[in-house]
């Protein structure tokens, strides 16, 4: 069952931290409630995020890869593909992986990782915060793209780092 494990982790000051959160248009409702969450996940943590919207999942990457040049500390990634009859899917929820952790590890950037890929819409409105959500993705990428970005500065400032 996806979500099972989790880890219980609170919420840390990174108010220091320079955030974007980059979300596709697609899929109205489902990103909205992404989004929402990436938000409150920010306020929790003591930031405020850029939010910069693209046209679509396959645009996270680049995007993704100009803020990470720009300096951001972290990334939150937020889109929706859903299951098609064609292999448009596959193209774009391969590429669009790929891309996001070619930018983490190239750049060594935390970008969480809200990238929803669902058979079909019930599956995409159930994970994306919304009231009656089961999950909330959205809050989960944000929430470990700053708890990992704590990491990263902990490791290049050689101070340590508690996260719970």
């Amino acid at each position: 069952m996806s979500g099972a494990g989790a880890p219980d982790a609170r919420p840390v000051d990174c108010s220091d931290l320079r955030v974007a959160v980059v979300a596709a248009s697609w899929h109205t409702a489902v990103m909205d409630g992404l989004l929402d969450g990436a938000r409150r996940a920010c306020a929790d943590h003591a930031v405020t995020p850029d939010v910069l919207r693209v046209p679509g999942s396959f645009e996270l990457p680049v995007v993704a890869q100009a803020c990470a040049r720009a300096g951001y500390d972290a990334i939150v990634a937020l889109g929706v593909v859903v299951r098609g009859g064609t292999p448009h899917f596959d193209y774009v929820c391969s590429a669009a992986t790929d891309g996001l952790n070619r930018v983490a590890i190239d750049h060594t950037v935390p970008v969480g990782f809200g990238l929803l890929t669902c058979d079909d819409d019930a599956q995409a409105l159930d994970r994306a915060g919304l009231e009656g959500s089961r999950e909330d993705k959205g809050y989960e990428a944000a929430a470990a793209a700053l708890a990992t970005a704590r990491v990263v500065r902990s490791v290049v400032d050689r101070s340590p780092v508690t996260l719970a």
